[in-house]
C-alpha cells in the first residue's frame, strides 16, 4: 500500500487493543519499515541492548537500525543527505539537550532545503528526541525546548500524549516530505491506551478535546496534557482541555472556538515561560480572539530558570496534577456562587 492511501480511519475508542506508549512508538516505526524499505534509523546507542529505551527492540528489519558516533552536528548531516537522495530517515537523540550540538544542521540546513530549492527538494527526515525529568537530570539533561524548534520556519513539531497519538503522529511524520521533530516525554513511555493494529495517521495541525466544559479552555501539551486531565478529573474541574498534538501547525481553530465558549484560557507548557509555546498560544488569542475574553489569560510553566538536580527541588520546580488542578481553580473562584 503506498503512503498516500494510508489515511486516518480510527481512533483509539475504535480499538480493543491495549499497548504501552514505548510499544506504539515501536510499531510505528517497525511497520514503517515493513512498509518502506527507504525507512531506517540512526542514532547513539540506537542498535545497542537498550534499543533507545525500548522503541527499537524486536523489530522486523534490525539491520535499518544503526548506532552513530558521538558527532550530533555530523550525524544529522548524513541524516539530511540521506533524506534529499530519497531514503527517509529517523535520526534518534536520547535527550533533546544534544540536538544543540547539532543546530547548525536542523536551523540552517534541515528546515532551508525546501524552501531554498522552492520545493524541489523534498526532506522526508524525522528527528526523535526524548525530554523528561528524572535521576537528578539537572540543568542539561532535563530540557523541553520545542519553542526553539517551532520558531524556525519549514520544521513541524509534533508532541504526543498518548499511545494512539504516538503511532500515528508518528507515521504521520514518517509519511511526511517536510522535517518532523518528534519529542517524546519519557514519563509516558509506560502509559497505555488503545492503539489499532494496522497502519494509520494523526494529521497534523489538529488538536484533540481531552475533556469539554464551559468555564475556562486550558491547552496543555505533553506530558502537561495527561497532568492537568488528571487535575481535572480528581476535581471535577468544568473546563475545556485541549491537546495540540503538533504545535507546528497549531490548530488555532479549535483553541479560537473554546475560548469563545469559555471566555478564558490557561495555557500549561512543561518548558521556560519567556518566548516559548505558552507565551506564543497566548497571544495568538490574544491577537485573534480577544474580544471573546473575559480575563487576561494565563500560561503554567516551569519557573525562569533551569532544572535543579536536587530530586527534592525538582519536584517542586516541575507541575503537577495538583498544581495544576489549584492554578485552574484560582481562576474560577470568582465564578463560584458566593455562600450567605
Amino acid at each position: 500500500m503506498p503512503w498516500s492511501r494510508i489515511e486516518q480511519s480510527h481512533s483509539a475508542a475504535d480499538s480493543g487493543r491495549i499497548i504501552s506508549y514505548k510499544d506504539a512508538i515501536r510499531e510505528a516505526i517497525d511497520q514503517a519499515m515493513v512498509h518502506d524499505k527507504r525507512v531506517f534509523v540512526i542514532g547513539l546507542d540506537a542498535d545497542d541492548k537498550f534499543g533507545a529505551f525500548g522503541t527499537l527492540l524486536n523489530m522486523s528489519c534490525p539491520e535499518r537500525i544503526i548506532g552513530t558516533p558521538i558527532s550530533e552536528n555530523a550525524m544529522t548531516g548524513v541524516a539530511l543527505g540521506a533524506a534529499v537522495s530519497g531514503m527517509r530517515p529517523l535520526y534518534v537523540h536520547l535527550r533533546v539537550d544534544f540536538m544543540l550540538l547539532a543546530m547548525d544542521q536542523i536551523v540552517n540546513y534541515v528546515a532551508k532545503w525546501r524552501y531554498m530549492t522552492q520545493g524541489q527538494v523534498k526532506v522526508p527526515l524525522v528527528i526523535r528526541a526524548v525530554i523528561g525529568r528524572g535521576w537528578g537530570c539537572g540543568a542539561q539533561h532535563s530540557q523541553t525546548l520545542s519553542s526553539f524548534f517551532a520558531h524556525v520556519p519549514g520544521l513541524k513539531v509534533a508532541m504526543p500524549s498518548t499511545p494512539y497519538d504516538a503511532k500515528g503522529l508518528l507515521l504521520a511524520a514518517i509519511k511526511d516530505d517536510y522535517p518532523v521533530i518528534f519529542i517524546e516525554h519519557r514519563w509516558l513511555y509506560k502509559n497505555t491506551g488503545g492503539v489499532p493494529q494496522e497502519l494509520y495517521i494523526v494529521p497534523f495541525g489538529k488538536g484533540r478535546v481531552l475533556r469539554t466544559g464551559t468555564q475556562a479552555t486550558i491547552v496543555a501539551t505533553s506530558m502537561a496534557a495527561i497532568d492537568t486531565l488528571n487535575g481535572c478529573e480528581r476535581n471535577n474541574l468544568d473546563v475545556d482541555l485541549i491537546d495540540p498534538r503538533t504545535l507546528k501547525p497549531l490548530d488555532e481553530e479549535l483553541i479560537l472556538n473554546s475560548v469563545r465558549k469559555t471566555g478564558r484560557l490557561l495555557v500549561v507548557d512543561y518548558d521556560y515561560p519567556s518566548c516559548g509555546f505558552a507565551a506564543e498560544v497566548c497571544a495568538m488569542v490574544a491577537d485573534k480572539g480577544f474580544t471573546s475574553l473575559k480575563a487576561p489569560v494565563q500560561r503554567l510553566t516551569f519557573p525562569e530558570c533551569s532544572m535543579p538536580a536536587s530530586g527534592i527541588l525538582e519536584r517542586q520546580y516541575y507541575p503537577n496534577p495538583d498544581k495544576i488542578a489549584t492554578r485552574i481553580k484560582s481562576m474560577l473562584r470568582h465564578l463560584e456562587p458566593v455562600e450567605t
